[in-house]
């Protein structure tokens, strides 16, 4: 019984990594699963809350759900802002050609074809650290409010400090 068992576990395994699905991560937090993919490579970041990951080798745009940082890339020049500039400044010091996991929400893609997620590194959110450190504003759009109240209160901090 236990070599079949670990046949079927090493199949699903394989099925896994063929489809490119990648790696795993479940957390348990506050008693629920938490599932974070990866870990993924950051190849650029494009602005400071849209990144395009090395996902089985496929490069993939990401957009930061639950944020909203100034324009920094946007095709009318007029449009770009120092302080999105700075935003994307920030983002690249982070996690430009490192190491991520991502975690998924309601959507997994919103109308432009990009994965909508939550990005980590090591245990840190990315969309929670930009929101405190006041480089975004708190973008919250129906079905992806799974961490709202958190983004408030880290929102709110941002605001505090000044």
């Amino acid at each position: 019984m236990a070599k079949k068992n670990a046949r079927v576990f090493s199949f699903l395994l394989c099925l896994l990594f063929l489809l490119g699905v990648g790696a795993w991560q479940i957390l348990n937090e506050d008693e629920e699963n938490i599932v974070r993919q990866g870990p993924y490579k950051v190849d650029r970041v494009v602005d400071g809350d849209t990144i395009i990951v090395d996902i089985s080798g496929q490069r993939t745009r990401i957009r930061m759900i639950g944020i909203d940082t100034p324009e920094s890339v946007a095709p009318q020049e007029w449009r770009n802002t120092k302080e999105g500039k700075e935003a994307s400044e920030f983002t690249k010091s982070l996690i430009e050609g490192k190491k991520i996991y991502i975690e998924f929400d309601v959507e997994e893609r919103d109308k432009y074809g990009r994965l909508l997620a939550y990005v980590y590194m090591g245990e840190e959110m990315i969309n929670e650290i930009l929101l405190e450190k006041g480089y975004a504003k708190l973008d919250t759009v129906p079905p992806n409010v799974k961490y709202v109240e958190r983004f408030q209160e880290a929102f709110d901090r941002g605001n505090e400090a000044g």
